[in-house]
């Protein structure tokens, strides 16, 4: 896959199929972010509810390789301090992965958002296990901060999770 192939675009009513079957099947969704059933009009809901997914405290927008839909990128506001700052996700269709398409995905939101936002710090947690995301943050510029003891439950068991993040003006790979 050429990574320079890769984009990020607003979501659009026809992706809402696409993200549905993201976090429906077992499959699809991957070990680390299946999350059990869930109700099969979820995205649609949301999109009901603010249909450009995007707003001042996170969004979500698409992922897209060679003009095929790849997954979805959000973020999230958080706080350390009293000071905002960025929390990431991925979440990338079984087909896409392996590709480098995360990595660079991951370079698009943290340029557009310290080129668009405020906040100075972008983290992202992932499972200890997560081998395939942690390289893609480490490839993007994040610097592994630490171990987060017991943060996820998946699977039946408890699951430690590392602490990525990338501040403005680090320079990404």
């Amino acid at each position: 896959m050429d990574v320079d192939a890769v984009s990020l675009r607003a979501v659009r009513e026809d992706d809402l199929s696409f993200l549905q079957q993201l976090i429906s099947d077992p499959d699809d969704a991957g070990s680390f972010m299946w999350q059990g059933f869930r109700d099969t009009r979820e995205w649609r809901k949301r999109w009901e509810a603010t249909p450009s997914l995007v707003g001042n405290s996170g969004g979500e927008v698409m992922i897209i390789a060679a003009d095929d839909r790849a997954g979805l990128m959000s973020w999230s506001q958080d706080q350390w301090f009293g000071r905002p700052c960025w929390s990431l996700g991925i979440h990338l269709a079984r087909s896409m992965r392996r590709q480098g398409i995360g990595t660079r995905a991951h370079q698009l939101i943290v340029d557009y958002l310290f080129r668009q936002t405020l906040p100075d710090r972008i983290e992202a947690y992932t499972e200890v296990e997560n081998i395939a995301e942690r390289r893609a943050l480490e490839r993007s510029g994040f610097a592994l901060e630490g171990t987060l003891r017991h943060v996820g439950f998946r699977d039946g068991r408890w699951r430690d999770g590392m602490l990525y993040s990338i501040i403005r003006g680090q320079s990404q790979n």
